[in-house]
């Protein structure tokens, strides 16, 4: 397969990525914009805020299919690990910052469960499982993806070990998260964080 045929590959993973559910939802739904309030993050949890739960459920079941789609169909050609690698970073990459919606994207939490859902099921089915305990706990979605992404290349290095391309993606995504969580941690810290089901303003 020639170099411009697997660059194609990542290209699309990012295209695929580019599709912002949470704003698509809500036009569908006829709610505001979910970069006009609360967090002005388009996700599932600021959809929430909305009070339309339907809305929430799709934006997150959206979000989580586009990343396991792109690197379930990498796979299924069975292309190098490189490029599977490659493709889940791409489409993590195209939910924070989407073409489609002027580059203004979401915090990646639900794409980034499906990209490990999609590479491994034990590696997703862990990270998500560090995530509902600490969500149940603490009734903070920032606090629980925080963790979740500090826990993913752990599950991910005893998986895969940590000389395989897929590992450093997943690191790679992690950092990205944490990154994109820099206000949620000054706030959880300040304590003024959003708890979990809290409306908009």
């Amino acid at each position: 397969m020639s170099n411009f045929a697997l660059a194609g590959f990542v290209i699309l993973s990012y295209l695929i990525g580019s599709v912002s559910f949470a704003v698509v939802v809500s036009k569908l739904f006829g709610l505001s914009d979910p970069r006009t309030y609360g967090s002005k993050n388009p996700g599932a949890t600021n959809v929430l805020r909305s009070g339309n739960k339907a809305a929430a459920v799709l934006t997150l079941l959206g979000d989580g299919f586009k990343g396991w789609l792109a690197v379930w169909y990498v796979q299924s050609l069975h292309l190098p690990q490189t490029l599977i690698a490659l493709a889940a970073i791409a489409v993590f990459l195209g939910h924070l910052w989407p073409v489609f919606f002027k580059f203004v994207g979401g915090k990646g939490v639900a794409t980034a469960a499906g990209v490990l859902l999609g590479l491994n099921l034990w590696l997703g089915l862990g990270t998500l499982a560090t995530w509902l305990v600490v969500a149940f706990c603490f009734r903070y979605s920032s606090l629980a993806a925080l963790l979740a992404a500090l826990f993913a290349p752990f599950y991910a290095g005893l998986i895969f070990g940590t000389a395989d391309p897929v590992f450093w993606s997943v690191c790679v995504m992690s950092a990205l998260l944490i990154y994109r969580h820099v206000q949620n941690i000054r706030n959880l810290i300040a304590g003024k964080e959003s708890r979990l089901g809290s409306k908009k303003s």
